[in-house]
């Protein structure tokens, strides 16, 4: 019996899905739990499996077309059943044996995604044997996906990498060792920006008219949610990291191939603030304030169209090499957009860092139902008066985003003043 296959709900928060490529064509044999495509949520590219197993009869939603969670987008039944009731529309034929007793391919589907810089994309014609669905070079070669989506974002061609996984299949490590550099773990890299200011279109005249990403849509609506409803008030302190920058040389100097960053310290003393200020480690769910016992930070990463925030869980109990490994890990998946709602929902309280972009100082968005975000600048040297005298020291500030339903001034100055003693005095954090 066929069966619709329809856009679902991927992440907690999906409304919408875009289908970002087919990994089965039409007269396909599929098994339940294979994957039939990649979907961009609002918040990741992930894959949409098969629920029957069968033939995948009839592809409804073209590559790079934007439907709600729900809608049709294919069908898959007996290799002879006819499914034109289902679509409103002929279904195609079943695959007809080939010449030397194989079984030929029905064509790939129509819809090859259209340049982002199109205002509107025109709907592409269908794809024949005399009119093959364009293709890249890269595409022709063996590779992940994830390969794939990292060799573009590196700049690798394809054909050039040896490949180690099976069958001579290009995966990530071989991209990684092609040559460049791999990617850090600082929550907003120079490399991100430059991707997301590359995507935009410079019209020569006029305007230009680019539809809404899924993400950006999402960016939208929970920053309207957020800055709009929620009661914000900002506190500013600047510390001194003297000490934090000796610290981190010190680690650096033991050889270790986990690197802690700044970003990494910070994240570790608002987690320990965080377990000694459980008035800012909460949310506000409308008519109740929930109070966590544990501890999950997010941390904001750019992504080419967007940012998102994966969470550090439990990382006031984790040691700093352990908090540099798995940031880095996490920043990578969500650049390759590859992260589970499990590695970017449920965080306690959130850190945006601008620092390395010579930002000195701003103010972050809360992200409902949390109650708090911290905002960090840069380190600098400035001019500060020690026992009186005007000395340079390298500084940092950072400023807190409350929700003064939750958070009041002093509570959320109290938190502030720890975050800076354990900044400023490294090694409170081994205690």
């Amino acid at each position: 019996m066929a069966t619709k296959i329809v856009m679902e709900a991927l992440s907690p928060t999906m409304e919408e899905g875009r289908l970002v490529a087919w990994k089965k064509r039409e007269g396909d044999a599929v098994k339940s739990g294979e994957t039939l495509a990649e979907v961009e949520t609002d918040k990741a590219v992930m894959e949409l499996v098969a629920r029957e197993d069968g033939v995948l009869r009839k592809i409804v939603l073209t590559e790079g077309a934007t439907v709600p969670v729900g809608a049709l987008v294919a069908i898959v039944g007996g290799a002879d059943e006819d499914v034109s009731s289902l679509v409103g529309v002929p279904a195609a034929a079943p695959p007809a044996p080939a010449a030397g007793g194989g079984s030929s391919r029905a064509p790939a589907p129509s819809g090859a995604k259209a340049p982002s810089a199109a205002p509107v994309a025109a709907a592409p014609a269908p794809a024949t044997a005399d009119n093959p669905p364009p293709t890249n070079a890269s595409s022709r070669v063996r590779s992940s996906p994830l390969a794939r989506r990292l060799a573009a974002e590196k700049g690798v061609d394809l054909r050039l990498v040896s490949g180690t996984g099976p069958n001579g299949r290009v995966i990530r490590r071989d991209v990684e060792a092609a040559g460049t550099a791999a990617a850090t773990a600082a929550p907003l890299p120079e490399g991100a920006v430059a991707r997301a200011a590359a995507a935009v279109p410079h019209p020569s005249a006029g305007f230009q008219d680019v539809p809404l990403t899924t993400m950006r849509k999402t960016i939208a609506r929970r920053l309207s949610e957020s800055i709009g409803p929620v009661p914000h008030f900002f506190l500013t302190t600047e510390i001194e990291m003297e000490r934090a920058w000796e610290a981190r040389q010190h680690l650096a100097g033991l050889g270790d191939a986990t690197k802690v960053s700044f970003n990494d310290l910070v994240v570790k003393a608002v987690a320990l603030a965080l377990r000694q200020h459980p008035a800012v480690n909460a949310w506000f769910l409308d008519d109740r304030i929930r109070y966590h016992g544990d501890v999950h930070v997010g941390m904001a990463v750019a992504v080419e169209d967007g940012l998102i925030t994966p969470v550090l869980r439990h990382a006031d109990r984790k040691g700093l090499r352990e908090i540099a490994a798995e940031a880095r890990a996490l920043a990578e998946r969500a650049r390759a957009r590859r992260l589970t709602p499990e590695e970017y929902t449920g965080a306690t309280f959130s850190v945006s860092n601008l620092g390395m972009l010579d930002i000195d100082q701003f103010t972050a968005v809360i992200n409902p139902p949390e109650a708090g975000i911290l905002a960090v600048g840069r380190i600098a040297e400035r001019a500060v008066v020690v026992d009186g005298a005007v000395v340079a020291r390298r500084t940092m500030r950072v400023t807190m985003s409350c929700d003064h339903r939750v958070v009041d001034g002093a509570t959320g100055a109290k938190f502030l003043q720890t975050v800076k003693l354990m900044l400023e005095n490294p090694l409170a954090m081994l205690l």
